[in-house]
């Protein structure tokens, strides 16, 4: 490899921190921009489907090889269900149910505190900083949902409880293919992480009674998150696990929330309120906290 292929190489690894986290704070605001023309498991099962051809295609072009191992599917298998259906359903659905992309962004982003204190509980205790971390964290994250309740349907048993369940489909997927998906190749894994969120996603599509209607925002929604995001953001966050700890890599999700509330802000019009500055920074400055003390 040349001096200037391996600058560019060095020069992509760095980039793609920030990458992953410009890409994945779209996730939240292609949900709200796709919600009033399609329900949300339907258009999720749509777009695991086209990802599912795009990927096969790359595999086959490329002629990359699938895992070889039957224990390997299954474990790419139970990682697609958790980090695409579990999550995304979670997050869409939430959206599609009132809540806003900032505030779920928000929500969904404590995941390294989550996984932080799991592996503390499981290889040791946890420090006098990550449990000022935990309470920095979930002081912001109170202050922030406690504003939003009597706000109309944003905050509400349901819309609670889609967005907790991706928040922990989403750090289970992380723990769960850091401990047990060994190195192969993204394009055959991401291939099998699709199927297996397509056959469960697919069910409960078809219980849906709304129908897609296909206009320039759903079709614009869906080529963003078929492309951007599952070709793109699903691969970078697998190839960055790959090549770091698990809590390193969801440290980065501590960045999507303020990201995510300027976007909403600036294309839906989400108000940004002191109140919610303040609670963003306590969660980001308590996930800090307890990520540091992990490492």
């Amino acid at each position: 490899m040349t001096m200037a292929a391996t600058a560019r190489s060095s020069g992509w690894l760095r980039a793609m921190p920030a990458v992953f986290v410009l890409i994945w704070s779209t996730g939240f605001i292609v949900a709200r921009y796709g919600m009033p023309y399609a329900p949300p498991l339907k258009f999720l099962a749509v777009r695991y489907a086209l990802c599912l051809v795009c990927f096969g295609i790359w595999v086959a072009l490329a002629r990359v090889a699938w895992p070889k191992e039957r224990a390997q599917w299954g474990h790419l298998a139970v990682t697609g269900v958790l980090m695409q259906a579990g999550y995304l359903g979670g997050v869409w659905a939430a959206v599609h149910a009132g809540m806003g992309a900032g505030l779920v962004a928000l929500l969904v982003g404590i995941q390294p505190v989550l996984t932080a204190v799991w592996l503390s509980f499981n290889g040791g205790r946890i420090s006098r900083r990550q449990w000022a971390g935990l309470v920095l964290g979930f002081t912001g994250l109170v202050l922030v949902v406690a504003r939003k309740f009597g706000q109309g349907s944003e905050v509400s048993a349901l819309t609670m409880g889609l967005a907790v369940m991706a928040l922990l489909s989403i750090t289970a997927g992380t723990l769960y293919q850091k401990r047990f998906v060994a190195p192969c190749d993204v394009r055959s894994a991401s291939a099998v992480q699709m199927a297996a969120a397509l056959l469960v996603t697919l069910p409960f599509a078809l219980m849906e009674t709304q129908a897609i209607e296909w206009n320039a925002h759903s079709m614009g929604a869906m080529a963003w998150s078929a492309l951007a995001l599952s070709l793109g953001g699903s691969s970078l966050l697998y190839m960055l696990i790959q090549r770091g700890t698990a809590t390193a890599v969801t440290s980065l999700l501590y960045l999507v929330p303020p990201c995510t509330a300027v976007m909403a802000w600036l294309l839906f019009g989400e108000p940004i309120t002191v109140v919610t500055l303040l609670g963003i920074g306590l969660t980001a400055a308590g996930v800090s906290l307890v990520v540091r003390s992990e490492r």
